[in-house]
Order: structure tokens, then C-alpha cells, then sequence
């Protein structure tokens, strides 16, 4: 039998779909090329937004339309965070949460023998501990990405998240040595730690971030740690300056800000200040050479006034970015957002998203023209178009090197020569 798993959303997502995959694999499952061919159809949903939310149902009735005759599993966060509203999309054979992903091969098999629908959405309880889902290898021949927490405590007042993840658990040091080793033996040099809330991990094994990096750091086999996102929480002086002890530690840390004036912020319960945010990213460049800092800005939040924005704008172009995703805010029922009142009109929005999109892509030029000059280490990855390969520096600059060679996996120094909007070019050492 063939299984093909969508996937959409974060790192997170991305990762436990893998295991997910591994899982079916190791049972005699063979990788699908796409849906058409799949006896075993896998959509692992977000639902950071209500666009998220749709793309998971048109994608729902897409699979059920070109392959009818395919089991279709519905699981993830919209699942979770959504369960009396999933219950009865028809499409979906068996629908199940964020708990218990690890059964969902047996869910299949009973599925198999008994072909009746199955839900199975159990609610996130104190006490909840970390799922230990593993991976041994990964998309990627380069980087594979590491989920070591889950989960968050947080509770801004726009996000649906701790209701679809569960508060804050992490995964044991001696859990993550066992992955690691697994993943060295498949010849991955980049480690990229994930989580939902990845500032916090540690806090119910009464360690900090600093220690798992510090862990996988240890392997000889691994050359580059990479973070995924982080929360502005728990990053403290004393931490950065133990973080920036780790030689392999890449300087490049997704901070999340989401607004850049502190009465927005306050609204949105996020419990920091702008220049809270500001003496994280001084700390961060004091440190960690040529450090690139990337963030989210949500944009048209509720009650933000024009007044509000331009803050936002005016911090923004303080920080210089290095990249900014910038997105819409969308009410999620059951958030407190979604009571509040003066919420913004979509036009006004969509005005802002084109602003606030000029000046990231304006930063973002900025940072890679500031990057012409240096020699840089670039892990190689793929191929680009016919004459060039693409690869990142340590800080995530894009480089394409013009070259017939084959480069994959491959770590080089190169000297930056020009950038462009997207992109620096560089020469071979």
C-alpha cells in the first residue's frame, strides 16, 4: 500500500509528518509521488488562521474528488483546536487530534479491517506529557529539522494555539541524544530545533534551551544548529551570552514581535515592551557577529489605529530586520481578540499589508547588500536553474554560486560579490 501526507503549517507540522511517515514506512508502507496514486491519504492541519483552515477543506474535497477510493485522515491542529466543527466533514475516513499521533497507524489498520469512521479527539489535560514522536531522516539531504518542545503557556489574546498544542512539555535530553544519533548516522550537518514555543523549553525538566543546544553541539557529525522560531520570553542576557558560546550555533534568531508599539501589544496580551524586544536584539548583535534577525508582524489587529501602525513602522525600520513575515490578523473564535471591539476593515488592512510589505522587502535588500564582501561558510544544498548552486550561510543568506559542479551537502567558503531582491552571489574559495 502507498501513503501520501500533506502538510501544512509550521516546522512543528512539518517534522511529526515525517515521523508520521516513518511510522508507515517501517510498517511496509511505500511513498506515494502524489495523492492520486495513495491508497492512504494524510492532511496534518494548521490553524494559525481562518485561511488556514480553508486550504485544510479544499484540500479535503481536492483528495476525496481525484482519488475516491483513497482512506483520508484528517489530523493536526485544526482538528484539535476545532473538534466539535471537524466532527462532520465527510470527506475525512478517520479524524484524530494532536494526541496520540503516534496511533495513527493503527487507526489505519482498524480502519482496514472495519471500514467505519473513526474520530478520536481527546482533549489536552494538565499533566499532559511530550509525545515522543522520532525521525531518523528527513526531506532534506542537508538539515534536518528536531522537534524538541510542544505546546504553550502563553495565551495571547489572538491565538488559538495553546487550545490546538497543549501547554508547554519537552522532550528529555536522553530522548533528544537518541534522535541525534540516529540523524548522524544518515550524514545530516545541520540540526534545526523546532518548537511551539521553543524559548520555553525545558521549563517542566527544570533545564533551558541552552542545554539541548549545548547537547546536540557535542556530535562531531554536526556542524550547524539552527533555531526555529523563537518567543521574545526567556531570552535573557545570561542566556545569550551561553548561547553564544556554542561555536555551531547559527547567528540567526526568528524573534517574534508581532507589533512594534506597546499599546498593541498589551491588546494582544504578549507581556513585553518594544524595548524589552529592543535590548534582546542589541544582546543578540553584541554577540553573535553579523547576526540576522528576522521576525512576524501581524498587521491590522484589532483596535490598532493608524497611530498604532506607524509605530509598528517606525520600529521596524529601528530593528532593521533582516526579514519580516508579515501577515493579516484574522479573528479565531474562542480567542478574547475575537470580542474585541473596533476591529479593523479589510481595506484598511490590506492598505497596511502593502506598506508594511514595501519596508521588509526594502530591509531585506538592505541586509543582503550589507553582506557583499564577506566570506562566509555555505552549506550547499541544490541545484539552481543550469549553471548555478544554491546554498545558505550560517546567518541564512540565500548564495548561488555559478558552478557545473555538484555541490550538494557540501560546506565552502565563498566570497559574497553581488545581491539582488532575493539572493547574494559568491564566488568559491
Amino acid at each position: 500500500m502507498k501513503i501520501f501526507i500533506s502538510t501544512l503549517g509550521c516546522k512543528v507540522n512539518q517534522y511529526e509528518s515525517q515521523a508520521i511517515l516513518e511510522m508507515f514506512i517501517k510498517a511496509g508502507f511505500e511513498k506515494a509521488l502524489g495523492p492520486k496514486s495513495a491508497d492512504v491519504l494524510i492532511i496534518n492541519s494548521c490553524t494559525v488562521t481562518e485561511e488556514s483552515n480553508k486550504k485544510v477543506r479544499k484540500m479535503l474535497h481536492k483528495y476525496r474528488r481525484v482519488n475516491p477510493k483513497a482512506i483520508i485522515v484528517l489530523t493536526g491542529c485544526m482538528v484539535q483546536a476545532f473538534p466539535e466543527k471537524v466532527k462532520y466533514l465527510s470527506q475525512a475516513d478517520i479524524i484524530a487530534g494532536n494526541i496520540g499521533k503516534e496511533s495513527i497507524l493503527e487507526k489505519v489498520k482498524d480502519y482496514l479491517e472495519n471500514p467505519q469512521k473513526i474520530i478520536d479527539i481527546k482533549p489536552y489535560k494538565n499533566g499532559c506529557t511530550f509525545e515522543n514522536l522520532t525521525i531518523q531522516s528527513f526531506n532534506d539531504r542537508t538539515r534536518a529539522f528536531l522537534k524538541i518542545e510542544d505546546g504553550c503557556d502563553r495565551f495571547c489574546s489572538y491565538c488559538i494555539i495553546p487550545f490546538a498544542r497543549g501547554r508547554v512539555r519537552s522532550k528529555t535530553l536522553e530522548n533528544i541524544k537518541k534522535e541525534i544519533e540516529a540523524l548522524t548516522e544518515n550524514s545530516y550537518q545541520e540540526i534545526v530545533l523546532v518548537g511551539i514555543n521553543l524559548s520555553s523549553y525545558g521549563q517542566d525538566l527544570n533545564v533551558n534551551i541552552c542545554n539541548a543546544i549545548e547537547l546536540v553541539s557535542s556530535y562531531s557529525a554536526i556542524k550547524r544548529i539552527r533555531l526555529g522560531s523563537l518567543e521574545p520570553e526567556k531570552m535573557e542576557l545570561e542566556v545569550v551570552k551561553r548561547l553564544a558560546k556554542i561555536e555551531k550555533l547559527c547567528p540567526q534568531f526568528h524573534i517574534s514581535l508581532q507589533s512594534g508599539c506597546n499599546e498593541t501589544l498589551k491588546r494582544m496580551n504578549r507581556n513585553y515592551t518594544v524595548s524589552d524586544y529592543e535590548e534582546i536584539v542589541k544582546n543578540l548583535r553584541a554577540y553573535f557577529k553579523n547576526a540576522a534577525i528576522t521576525t512576524d508582524i501581524m498587521v491590522g489587529f484589532a483596535g490598532e489605529t493608524d497611530e498604532e501602525f506607524e509605530k509598528t513602522l517606525d520600529f521596524v525600520k529601528k530593528i532593521k530586520f533582516a526579514k519580516i513575515h508579515v501577515f493579516p490578523y484574522s479573528i479565531r473564535p474562542g480567542t478574547k481578540a475575537a470580542e474585541f471591539k473596533n476591529q479593523v476593515a479589510p481595506e484598511v488592512k490590506n492598505e497596511r499589508i502593502k506598506k508594511m510589505l514595501h519596508f521588509a522587502a526594502q530591509l531585506n535588500r538592505e541586509f543582503l547588500k550589507e553582506q557583499i564582501g564577506n566570506i562566509d561558510e555555505v552549506l550547499f544544498e541544490r541545484r539552481h536553474g543550469r549553471d548555478f548552486f544554491e546554498g545558505y550561510t550560517k546567518n541564512y543568506v540565500p548564495v548561488l554560486v555559478k558552478t557545473q559542479e555538484d555541490l550538494s551537502a557540501k560546506i565552502l567558503k565563498v566570497k559574497l560579490t553581488e545581491a539582488n531582491d532575493k539572493y547574494c552571489l559568491g564566488e568559491l574559495l
